[in-house]
């Protein structure tokens, strides 16, 4: 299991039990099981990317957890302005998923160049 050694992934996950434990009781269910799941996404789009056996599987992947990213920080977003996300609790979120996502676009670069160079 690589992908546990994998700073973008721990601080994913980290991320991932923030959102759960501050919205877990979030009274509109439409709007709690898109934020979660946009947060699970992305951990578990890099371990599934991790897992896989082609540098080309592992990049999709990647890709996927960065969109994923940017799905919960427009949540993000919108559950702070929309009153559901306390603001300092939503900068701090927002922090967390940028700096992923950040690291995410370094790793899959990385990985592109890997790719390139293999050809």
């Amino acid at each position: 299991m690589k992908f546990k050694k994998l700073d973008v992934w721990k601080e994913s996950a980290r991320l991932c039990v923030e959102v759960y434990k501050n919205l877990g009781t979030l009274r509109d269910y439409g709007f709690r099981d898109q934020i979660t799941r946009s947060a699970l996404s992305i951990p578990s789009n890099i371990a599934e990317g991790e897992e896989r056996e082609s540098l080309k599987d592992s990049i999709r992947f990647l890709n996927i957890a960065k969109g994923s990213t940017a799905e919960l920080i427009t949540q993000l977003y919108i559950g702070i302005e929309i009153g559901y996300v306390e603001q300092a609790l939503g900068r701090d979120l927002l922090t967390k998923a940028t700096t992923i996502s950040h690291q995410l676009g370094a790793l899959i670069r990385a990985r592109k160049k890997r790719n390139t160079n293999q050809s």
